[in-house]
């Protein structure tokens, strides 16, 4: 998973089910982090109520992105998904390295490199 300026990052499921992480969350430049309990988020949304519409409209954004991808990543043929990462998120593709582009995309870092390279 990647996240641009402005975006919010976690492993959502152990964070609400108050889970060990079964993700790490890397920063590939200098980034501002904030850490919330699951604690700390509940009495937030008691305390500033419009931050629970927030987060909500956060959280559906984010299940839109990761539902499309899973879509993408069952129907699409590599090239394409690679493509479409190119043209939607130009300022990550810049920033990851050819390993992270080809996880996220679900193929091999080799498989990746032959794709750039006809695609050159």
């Amino acid at each position: 998973m990647f996240a641009v300026s402005d975006w919010w990052i976690t492993d959502m499921y152990c964070f609400l089910n108050q889970l060990p992480a079964m993700v790490t969350i890397q920063a590939v430049e200098s980034s501002s982090l904030l850490r919330l309990s699951k604690q700390q988020l509940d009495q937030l949304y008691l305390e500033v109520p419009k931050f629970n519409v927030f987060f909500r409209i956060l959280m559906q954004n984010a299940y839109c992105r990761e539902q499309l991808r899973i879509i993408q990543n069952l129907s699409l043929p590599a090239k394409e998904r690679y493509e479409l990462f190119v043209t939607k998120y130009p300022q990550i593709a810049s920033k990851v390295t050819l390993k992270q582009t080809a996880s996220y995309l679900g193929i091999t870092p080799e498989f990746l490199s032959s794709i750039r390279k006809r695609k050159a």
